[in-house]
């Protein structure tokens, strides 16, 4: 019973299953029980499986020799013969092997198994890094020059006028500041496409820098931390960065404001962010979410976290969002 019971923790402690399972196999000889070591067979199965071969096969030696050396420790006086040939009915050597090679032959179809998971998705990575290159190059080669050419004309256009004298039509104001915001928006894409993990990315630490370039617009921006400050997963420094860069960059275009706070509150089990302005927005007046915001909220869904961007009700908008973070893994 003790033998094939031990054979439930197989898998978590091979090992000392092993070890069980033999002494309580030397045990039968001991006391005079002719009765096969199977549960012994199991854990030599289940030990090459785990990759412990070289304890298996040390194992494996000792209970040969062990099993006829308990045969003849029997009270009555057994012929050596006898003994070995009730040790060998106890173990088969065949078996013993076959045991062994069953378990290295699904160690090895496993171990293959992971490997070929692994270079699927190395593969799929590689294709998805191809794929947003070429989509950026694409871009670039499209977009890029176009809208350049339409922002010069429009600058060049509203300085003659001015420098003329006269009033600068407001479609004209409106063509140049649409190719600036076109131009914007375009380097962002290209940045985030060309985005293979090579460069160092953009995390927690340019925060201040965020932050900095805010206040050098204009905009009375400004930055506080609390709790503890701890390592964080890279999906979790990366969406926060963009979190802070996207809140920002909306008040300096669409806000009106003239004070932003950013707080960043390192928790036990997750990361807080906090983006308020005192900008026009109210609740009667909540604005349509952009691609901006989309975008933020997917990042965040897909880390398992919390967003709620909105107005405020003493007016302006906040932004708050919460990151699990595991900081066990």
């Amino acid at each position: 019973m003790a033998g094939g019971l031990s054979l439930a923790a197989r898998r978590r402690a091979p090992v000392p299953v092993l070890a069980v399972t033999g002494l309580c196999a030397v045990g039968y000889q001991v006391v005079g029980f002719d009765v096969p070591a199977v549960a012994f067979l199991f854990a030599v199965y289940a030990a090459v499986r785990a990759g412990h071969r070289i304890i298996t096969v040390v194992a494996a030696v000792m209970m040969l020799a062990a099993l006829p050396l308990a045969a003849l420790a029997l009270p009555q006086d057994m012929p050596v013969g006898e003994a070995l040939a009730q040790a060998r009915g106890a173990l088969e050597l065949a078996w013993l092997i076959a045991a062994g090679a069953a378990g290295e032959a699904l160690r090895q179809a496993e171990r293959r198994a992971d490997e070929a998971e692994r270079t699927r998705e190395e593969t799929a990575r590689r294709r998805a890094n191809e794929e947003r290159l070429h989509i950026a190059r694409e871009l670039h080669d499209s977009l890029t020059h176009q809208i350049s050419v339409i922002k010069v004309q429009a600058e060049v256009a509203v300085h003659l006028a001015r420098k003329r004298g006269e009033q600068v039509p407001e479609a004209l104001l409106a063509i140049r500041e649409a190719g600036r915001e076109a131009a914007r928006e375009l380097r962002a894409t290209l940045e985030a496409l060309r985005d293979d993990g090579k460069t160092p990315p953009h995390g927690l630490a340019h925060v201040p820098e965020l932050v900095a370039r805010a206040r050098a617009t204009g905009l009375d921006a400004t930055l506080t931390v609390e709790g503890q400050r701890h390592d964080v997963p890279a999906a979790v420094d990366r969406t926060a960065y963009r979190i802070v860069q996207e809140s920002l960059t909306n008040i300096a275009r669409h806000a009106a404001a003239a004070t932003a706070s950013v707080r960043i509150d390192y928790r036990p089990d997750a990361l807080a962010i906090r983006v308020d302005d005192d900008g026009k927005a109210t609740p009667v007046t909540a604005p349509m979410p952009g691609v901006g915001l989309l975008g933020m909220r997917e990042r965040v869904t897909a880390l398992g976290g919390r967003l709620r961007a909105e107005p405020r009700g003493e007016g302006g908008f906040t932004v708050r969002a919460e990151l699990p973070v595991d900081r066990t893994s």
